[in-house]
């Protein structure tokens, strides 16, 4: 049995997605003939043209559940008025054979009426559903995709993953998409080069992820089969231990001593190099050649005296070897965050003399470049300096402006790279009133229920009211 085509150009179905051959089938949408129709083939009719668009993927008895004969509608009024009249001049001469002028008469009639469209509602309770809305914000090309990424885990609700797709939305509701989904389903598709290269560079990751885990696992058995080795080693040793070793041992264990205390006394070193470090900036007698720390530096450090105060408080405690290890790392910590220019954030109590030698140097360096300007007539144009330096420093951030803009090519991407939206997504590329859309984070807030007003209805559809009448009628009556 073969499938039935879900876009066919002979049996038309106008269906929710953004695919070229249904933009096709809309501009041929015309109004259906009832002069040979009974009144049941009409609803019948409509009802099957209007379902293949609005909620194809529910199934039929869910939706006669969700429908409700009760249409939402506001009608505007007008304040200016409310506040001059209380409603009596709608009365004023009745009974009493009073009779419109004709000019009243004419205003009357070129007066324009604002139906309210009611039966274009007909669908508004599927637009509370959750794959509906996603489709409406512009985050899915189809309904049945916007299905997929919610029970593929790719959405939120108030922060929370919602793996159902015909989750009701409240009024406030807020519901998020990932990203890279969103860009994946609104750019153009990639060609079938670009998906071999995709592929290729997708396996060659994996085949490098897996070299790196099985490089990692053999280290690790390494050392697990070094440790048992040293472990069963010692106890060999301490098992077949003589009297004639027991001296070592005790030197050894005094050398171990004056290890922990030499640690212990450059740990406290280091701690107060950092003390004085954190108070630059808060004594206001400070020299004002000293250079702030920033609040980032200042965290860090914080956060390293912390570590430092726990590892010489377990000096005494830890293995030899440990403590080491320790050790080390938290000098390697200590270089990383003061870096090479440790000297600049000192106080100048603390920071190391300069010999006079160097200053002398430095002081005839000074005399001399002094004199050749003096010699010398032309002096620079500061003017001239500083308008340059403007211009090179907005050259950059322009180009810094294009780089960020600009789209990188990325060929692990499920979506052609660099970006470029969807083929026929201008015609589809509108936004209800109920919702408010923030494509920049994929995010969107379901404002209210959606209501019909005098000449427009808040349900998008491409029928006309005539046809929405008739499928009203037919679920109507079964209810």
């Amino acid at each position: 049995m073969t499938r039935k085509r879900f876009h066919g150009l002979k049996r038309v179905k106008f269906r929710m997605t953004w695919n070229k051959y249904n933009l096709y089938n809309l501009t041929r949408l015309k109004q259906q003939h009832v002069d040979q129709k009974t009144y049941f083939q009409q609803k019948w009719a409509a009802k099957s043209a209007s379902r293949a668009y609005h909620g194809e993927q529910i199934r039929e008895g869910q939706w006669q559940r969700m429908f409700s004969s009760r249409l939402n509608a506001v009608v505007p009024m007008d304040h200016r008025y409310l506040a001059e009249f209380d409603g009596s001049e709608q009365a004023t001469g009745r009974g009493s054979g009073r009779e419109l002028s004709d000019q009243e008469k004419r205003a009357a009639s070129l007066k324009p009426k604002h139906r309210t469209p009611y039966m274009q509602m007909t669908y508004a309770p599927i637009e509370r559903r959750l794959d509906v809305a996603i489709f409406r914000a512009l985050f899915a090309s189809s309904a049945r995709q916007a299905r997929q990424f919610v029970t593929h885990g790719s959405v939120k609700v108030n922060g929370k993953k919602m793996p159902y797709p015909g989750y009701l939305l409240n009024p406030g509701d807020m519901f998020q998409v990932d990203p890279e989904r969103v860009l994946f389903a609104t750019g153009v598709p990639k060609t079938i080069e670009q998906v071999r290269r995709g592929r290729e560079l997708r396996k060659a990751r994996r085949i490098a992820n897996a070299r790196r885990n099985e490089k990692k696992k053999a280290i690790r058995e390494r050392m697990l089969k070094a440790a048992s080795a040293k472990i069963a080693a010692e106890k060999k040793a301490a098992s077949t231990s003589s009297v004639s070793q027991i001296p070592n041992g005790s030197k050894r264990a005094v050398d171990d001593l004056e290890t922990r205390k030499q640690r212990k006394i450059e740990i406290q070193g280091i701690i107060k190099i950092i003390d004085s470090m954190l108070t630059v900036g808060t004594n206001k007698k400070n020299s004002p050649k000293v250079e702030k720390l920033r609040p980032k530096r200042k965290q860090a450090l914080r956060t390293l005296k912390k570590d430092l105060r726990i590892g010489m408080g377990r000096c005494g405690t830890l293995p030899i070897d440990e403590l080491e290890k320790t050790f080390d790392d938290l000098q390697s910590r200590f270089g990383a965050v003061v870096g090479s220019n440790i000297v600049a954030f000192l106080p100048e109590h603390i920071k190391p003399k300069s010999e006079p030698k160097a200053e002398a140097e430095e002081g005839e360096n000074k005399a001399e470049a002094k004199k050749t300007y003096i010699q010398t007539e032309e002096k620079p144009d500061f003017h001239k300096i500083k308008k340059e330096a403007k211009e090179k420093k907005h050259k950059e951030t322009r180009e810094l402006i294009r780089q960020s803009r600009e789209n990188p090519i990325d060929e692990s991407k499920p979506y052609a790279t660099p970006w470029q939206p969807r083929p026929y997504m201008s015609a589809f590329a509108f936004i209800p009133r109920y919702l408010e859309v923030n494509h920049n984070i994929c995010s969107a807030v379901y404002l209210r229920h959606p209501v019909a007003r005098p000449s427009v209805a808040e349900v998008p559809t491409p029928f006309s009211p005539e046809t929405m009448q008739l499928a009203f009628n037919w679920y109507l009556r079964r209810r």
